[in-house]
């Protein structure tokens, strides 16, 4: 936990409501921050050497809806090819500005910034140290770099973003504040310091993790810190390696919408293993479709820290039946629709009027007598049954109450939270339309006032469960257990034969939100003019070989830039190393170097079995 001055600066903060105003910077002929829209963004996959290809892939990303496009400029020849690029583009009359990715060398920053809108720099890899460097040596280092950079910055009006990765901390970092989002504050506040001595204030911050937990308190203590110097900075928000899929868009939706609804995010990419064009109508939905100008007063106090995660104290019978960490999934079954055709069982199964349920009645237990629900009782008790082959705990009948709580409804006509002891649940209905931040908002307030009872976030969907709507359920309810305000998950959809796939997606959503593990985790970048090999075709490879080992975590990353620090926490490694070559990891040890791309899908699964994590599907 941090100190509590930082804790109570960051709760001040939050208790203005609103979106937080920032510093305007420009890219280009585009304002950024402030109280300008949201920008969205994505990343070119093709060599950047490759002008036609470049220039035919950001049309594509701007057509799609991008305000910005990035590219990488790994060298000289890179760096000065971006000016190429960005004159085809401005030729066929396309003004989008254009940002260069730059890591190790800021001589090829130099260059970049002269050729177009906006770079970003990584203070982990941007310079190298010595171990024998003083404090006030490390200083003057990055001083001695950096304030060319500015100069040349301030000349051609490019704007500047000191893009920190937690993979990618530097040395001297992680070896005193560890693999911490606390070190990835202090390594970009050195930056920005010189950048406001310099009098340079074109600056967008980042502090992208693919653990969206890290993720979250990273940008919160970074605008603590921020604030404490009396200056807030445009942020771009974004989770690194999410992965493709569904799972990669709720994953992204999870991290980033926890931070626009406290107010903050100024331009946002969501990373996805597949085309880049894909990218950008997720983001627009994130900053169009969804409920987040309405942020209200966040009150803070029952919350131990913005900083650190911490689970619900509930009363101690939740904890007996579903364990101290467990939360919980519910579902909706009909009889005709068998759940174990999903691959993770609902904790909890509801039962209809005549307490009917898919379940043989040697599969279940009575959470909640039938006799005891009344569908006009404004209370609202549903009635339950327990997978007892969850658990293989023999539960008593009427062991829990779950009363329905309207959010909307006050406390003194709320009349469900009238009456409530150590048995109850209350079952907050949301239809996914909700403003999250005020959601967010009234979960506080009920901790505040009741502090032990469990919550169950319901979320009915009308209609046919689409990815907008996932994406929706997604956002509305992960950012909450990123904050350890509730305790389960019922996602019902009106298209009850759907309701299996609901489920996954509840499972998904606790999975992103790092509270509950059910399917493997793979780190898997969204690949750029860095990667030189097929990342989407290999990530789909490997997640189709490996889908059955549920709680395995497995990194699939383009190139060593970020991939051996941001796969740090997976259990194997899949890092490009160079054309068609592969380098394999176990934890964060090297197995085996450069071995052919067509041979390397095999030689994880023979390291996985040799290690003992394998199980047939």
């Amino acid at each position: 936990m941090e100190d509590q001055n930082t804790v109570e600066i960051f709760k001040n903060i939050l208790a203005t409501g609103g979106r937080k105003p920032t510093r305007v910077v420009h890219v280009g002929e585009v304002p950024l921050g402030g109280n300008f829209p949201v920008r969205v963004q994505s990343m070119t996959t093709t060599p950047t050497m490759d002008t036609e290809a470049s220039v035919a892939q950001c049309i594509r990303i701007i057509e799609a809806g991008a305000d910005f496009v990035r590219l990488t400029a790994q060298n000289l020849r890179e760096a000065e090819n971006l000016g190429r690029i960005r004159s085809e583009l401005r030729k066929r009359g396309i003004d989008t500005p254009l940002i260069a990715d730059v890591h190790f060398n800021p001589s090829i920053a130099e260059v970049a910034a002269t050729q177009v809108e906006k770079i970003r720099i990584n203070p982990g890899n941007f310079i190298r140290f010595h171990e024998a460097d003083s404090e006030q040596a490390v200083q003057d280092r990055i001083r001695e770099r950096l304030v060319p950079l500015l100069e040349i910055c301030k000349k051609h009006k490019t704007a500047l973003r000191i893009g920190v990765n937690h993979g990618s901390l530097a040395g001297r970092i992680v070896e005193q504040y560890g693999d911490t989002p606390k070190g990835m504050v202090v390594s970009a506040m050195e930056f920005l310091r010189i950048c406001r001595e310099e009098d340079f204030h074109q600056v967008v911050l980042s502090m992208k993790s693919s653990n969206t937990r890290v993720m979250v308190y990273a940008y919160r203590l970074l605008i603590a810190a921020m604030a404490a110097e009396g200056a807030l900075y445009p942020l771009h928000l974004g989770i690194t390696e999410a992965g493709e899929g569904i799972y990669g868009r709720i994953k992204s939706t999870v991290g980033i919408v926890a931070l626009l609804a406290d107010g903050f995010g100024d331009t946002i990419r969501v990373s996805l293993t597949e085309p880049p064009e894909n990218e950008i109508p997720v983001a627009r939905f994130l900053v169009l479709g969804l409920r987040l100008s309405d942020v209200p007063a966040t009150p803070m106090e029952k919350i131990p820290s913005p900083f650190a995660y911490s689970t619900r104290e509930v009363y101690g019978r939740l904890k007996e039946i579903f364990g101290t960490s467990h939360i919980v999934v519910s579902a909706f079954q009909e009889p005709n629709n068998d759940p174990s055709v999903t691959g993770n069982m609902p904790d909890l199964v509801y039962a209809d009027a005549e307490g009917r349920t898919s379940l043989s009645a040697g599969e279940r237990k009575i959470l909640v007598n039938d006799e005891s629900w009344n569908p006009e009782d404004p209370q609202r008790v549903f009635p339950f049954f327990r997978r007892n082959a969850s658990s293989g705990r023999d539960l008593p009948q009427a062991t829990l109450r779950f009363l329905e709580v309207d959010p909307y409804g006050t406390y003194e006509t709320n009349i469900t939270l009238k009456s409530t002891g150590p048995g109850d649940v209350f079952v907050i209905n949301l239809t996914g339309n909700e403003s999250i931040a005020a959601i967010r908002s009234f979960l506080i307030r009920t901790e505040n006032i009741f502090p032990k009872i469990p919550v169950i976030l319901r979320c009915y969907l009308q209609g046919e469960m689409t990815v907008e709507k996932t994406i929706s359920v997604a956002a509305l309810t992960g950012p909450l257990f990123l904050d350890g305000l509730a305790d389960g998950l019922w996602i019902e959809s009106q298209d009850k034969g759907k309701d299996s796939s609901a489920v996954e997606v509840a499972f998904s959503i606790l999975q992103a939100s790092r509270v509950r593990f059910t399917q493997p985790e793979y780190i898997s970048c969204p690949s750029c003019g860095r990667t030189l090999f097929d990342i989407q075709k290999v990530s789909a490879e490997i997640r189709k070989r490996t889908a059955h080992l549920k709680g395995l975590k497995i990194g699939i990353m383009g190139c060593i830039v970020n991939g051996p620090g941001e796969m740090a926490d997976a259990d194997y490694g899949y890092v490009g190393s160079g054309t068609h070559k592969i380098t394999l990891y176990k934890n964060r040890k090297v197995v085996k170097r450069n071995i052919p791309a067509h041979q390397a899908v095999d030689e994880l699964i023979r390291i996985i079995k040799e290690n003992g994590n394998w199980t047939d599907p």
